[in-house]
């Protein structure tokens, strides 16, 4: 029997394609066109307007490294600076839950805000992607909100507020672009806490340069410190992908390896793709990288 397929084509010229084994889900919201299934080599997918959102089968390597990095970092500098780790934190999209639930594996952390524009996306994930999530939106430090980042980032209330930002949002086209602006960015610096950190990812470097590198240049114009890190998560086509980051006080790169091993340590958080060794091998860049960021 021939199973039906869904495929992605994000590049001129190249697709990957999806034997779908069930379709679960497949709903057209306010914002977008979203899908879940269950595929034959992937587990179950999670697809917005084609473009794949994760897969059960991968997603912790791009989730456990949007998390885990700056708040290793933040703790290891705790150590010497006696400046706090991360107790509050802010999802920019993500509301399939996969990033909340890496954050919230601390119990240092105390208060969650997810802010996904999507309530019926977010509807969907609760009911059919516990894969990703595992339970996280049952978590009382976890608050739901379902409003424009943008907006949401502007409030009083925001100021200040937030020792890590993870931007999980998509690439920047439609209604997405207005998040990889100036604007977006320095109300992000603004609801950050004095050693805050934000995390953002911005692309596969060797298909999207651009990405990378205009969003890198812009952080770097309006944080004190910025750099760039890389995971590999097999289902964004084209290996690397580059996470980048910004600071208000340190650099996410800069914390000692002893430091972060011991603050892992400490931390006793189960993953199956982040350990300090890892940390310290994402920030080595191959030349390729480096020249980018460098243009």
């Amino acid at each position: 029997m021939t199973r039906p397929v869904i495929a992605e084509t994000l590049y001129q010229g190249y697709a990957q394609s999806f034997d779908i084994v069930e379709m679960i889900a497949d709903v057209r919201t306010e914002y977008q066109h979203a899908q879940i299934f269950d595929s034959v080599l992937h587990g179950r997918v999670f697809v917005l307007d084609g473009i794949i959102q994760l897969t059960e089968k991968d997603e912790f390597t791009y989730s456990e490294m949007l998390v885990h990095p700056p708040i290793t970092a933040a703790a290891a500098f705790a150590q010497s600076d006696g400046l706090p780790g991360v107790a509050r934190a802010l999802i920019v999209g993500g509301g399939d839950g996969a990033v909340a639930e890496e954050i919230l594996k601390y119990p240092s952390v105390e208060a969650v805000d997810l802010v996904d524009i999507d309530a019926e996306v977010i509807a969907l994930a609760k009911q059919h992607l516990a894969c990703a999530h595992r339970g996280a939106f049952a978590d009382p430090r976890l608050t739901v909100h379902t409003v424009d980042a943008f907006d949401f980032l502007a409030a009083p209330e925001a100021a200040g507020r937030y020792d890590l930002v993870i931007a999980d949002r998509p690439d920047p086209v439609g209604p997405a672009e207005i998040l990889f602006g100036r604007t977006f960015y320095e109300r992000l610096r603004a609801a950050m806490s004095p050693q805050g950190f934000a995390v953002f990812q911005t692309g596969v470097p060797i298909y999207q340069p651009e990405e990378c590198r205009e969003a890198y240049a812009l952080l770097a114009e309006i944080f004190p410190q910025a750099g760039v890190y890389l995971t590999v998560t097999p289902t964004y086509v084209g290996g690397q992908m580059a996470l980048t980051w910004a600071g208000k006080a340190r650099a996410l790169d800069a914390a000692a390896s002893d430091a972060v091993e011991k603050a892992w340590t400490a931390a006793a958080v189960e993953t199956d793709y982040y350990t300090a060794a890892m940390h310290a091998a994402a920030f080595a860049l191959p030349p390729f990288i480096g020249r980018l960021l460098k243009e």
